[in-house]
C-alpha cells in the first residue's frame, strides 16, 4: 500500500490543510478502526468527537474550527473527499492486455489491443470491445454486442445479443442484460409468446450490480441513462426507460414501458406497475407499491404508494386504532 502525505492528499481532494503537511497516511478507516498513519473522517459533529479520541494520525473534517492536535483537512463536502481517498489510497487493479487461450472469440469480433478477456469468454459474431475494457471470466457477449472503453464485466454476466454498453460501465457477477421481455397474448387458451426484437443501451458510467435482470425492448431499446446507479437483485422489465443519475436499490422491480426520470431514488423492494411515469427527482420510499405516475419531485411511500404526507397520517391513524376501538367498545358496554 502506497504512503501519502497529507498534503498531498489536502490537494488531492482540494481542502484546506491545518498541521504538519508531511504526515504520512497509509490508510483511511472509520474512527472506531483507525489506528496511527490512518486518516480518518467525520461529516458531522456526532462523529467528530469519535474522530478527536481515535488513534488516527489525521482527520478529514467539515468547515469548522476544531481544536486538537491531530492535523486536519477541512472540506466542505467529507463524504465526496472520502470517496476520493479511498480511490487514491486503494486504486483498482487492472489486469494487464491479453486474450486467455481459453476465451472463444468469433473471428468477425472486433477487441482492441489494451482490453483484457478472461478465461472462458465467448465473444459472438461481430460484437465489439472498446480500449481497456475488462472482461473478468465466463462473460458471454452475444452477436453485434458492443461495450465501450474503460468498462468492467465481472464473471458470469451475460450479454445477449445487440447490447449496447457505454464507457466506464461496471457490471457485477450474474447479472444479465437482454433476455426476453415477459410478453404474452392469450390465443384459443394459451399464451402465445410475443417475440421481444429490441435490445438493451446502457449509458456511461452506470453501475449495475450482481444478478440484475434488464429486459430488452420488445420492440425499441430499453434504456439506462448516463451515470445511473443499479443495486444488486433489481428486475428492470422490456421497453423501460431510465433517466441520467438516477438510484435503484436492491429488490426493486420495474415493469415493462414504464419511464423513470433524472436523479430518481427508487429505495429497496419498491414494485413499479407498468406503463406508469416517475418525474425527476421523485423518491419511492422502500417497500412502496407504485401503481400511478408520480409528478416530478414528489415523495412517496406505502402500498398502494401515495404522496408521503398522505401515507403518514394514514399511518399514524392506524396506530390509534386500538385505542379508539376499545373506547367504542367501552360506549357500547355503558349502553
Amino acid at each position: 500500500m502506497p504512503n501519502f502525505t497529507l498534503q498531498a492528499i489536502a490537494d488531492h481532494v482540494g481542502g484546506t490543510l491545518k498541521g504538519d503537511p508531511d504526515t504520512q497516511i497509509i490508510g483511511i478507516a472509520p474512527a472506531d478502526a483507525a489506528k496511527e498513519g490512518f486518516l480518518t473522517f467525520a461529516e458531522n459533529e456526532h462523529f467528530l468527537g469519535k474522530a478527536l479520541q481515535s488513534k488516527a494520525s489525521a482527520l478529514l473534517v467539515p468547515n469548522s474550527e476544531i481544536t486538537t492536535d491531530k492535523p486536519y483537512i477541512q472540506i466542505e463536502h467529507v463524504r465526496v473527499a472520502f470517496a476520493k481517498v479511498l480511490a487514491l489510497i486503494h486504486p483498482e487493479k487492472r489486469p494487464s492486455p491479453g486474450i486467455h487461450t481459453s476465451a472463444v472469440i468469433d473471428p468477425s469480433a472486433t477487441v482492441a489491443a489494451s482490453a483484457h478477456i478472461g478465461p472462458h469468454c465467448i465473444l459472438e459474431s461481430g460484437a465489439r470491445i472498446g480500449e481497456h475494457v475488462v472482461l473478468k471470466g465466463h462473460v458471454h457477449v452475444g452477436a453485434l454486442s458492443q461495450i465501450g472503453d474503460e468498462t468492467t464485466v465481472f464473471p458470469n454476466v451475460t450479454l445477449y445479443p445487440s447490447t449496447e454498453i457505454g464507457k466506464r460501465v461496471r457490471i457485477h457477477a450474474g447479472t444479465v442484460i437482454g433476455s426476453d421481455g415477459y410478453g404474452y397474448v392469450m390465443d384459443q387458451g394459451f399464451h402465445r409468446k410475443i417475440p421481444q426484437v429490441g435490445n438493451v443501451v446502457i449509458g456511461d458510467d452506470v453501475e449495475i450490480g450482481a444478478n440484475t435482470t434488464i429486459d430488452c425492448g420488445a420492440l425499441g431499446s430499453t434504456n439506462i441513462g448516463k451515470g445511473t446507479k443499479i443495486d444488486n437483485l433489481v428486475q428492470i422489465g422490456h421497453n423501460v426507460v431510465i433517466g441520467d443519475h438516477s438510484i435503484v436499490i436492491a429488490q426493486v422491480g420495474i415493469a415493462g414501458s414504464s419511464k423513470i426520470g433524472n436523479y430518481v431514488i427508487l429505495a429497496g423492494q419498491a414494485g413499479v406497475a407498468g406503463h406508469i411515469s416517475i418525474g425527476d427527482k421523485a423518491v419511492v420510499a422502500g417497500r412502496s407499491g407504485v401503481i400511478h405516475s408520480i409528478p416530478e419531485g414528489q415523495k412517496w411511500m406505502g402500498f398502494p404508494a401515495q404522496p408521503d404526507r398522505r401515507a403518514k397520517r394514514q399511518i399514524l391513524a392506524l396506530q390509534q386504532l386500538p385505542d379508539l376501538i376499545k373506547k367504542f367498545k367501552s360506549f357500547i358496554s355503558e349502553k
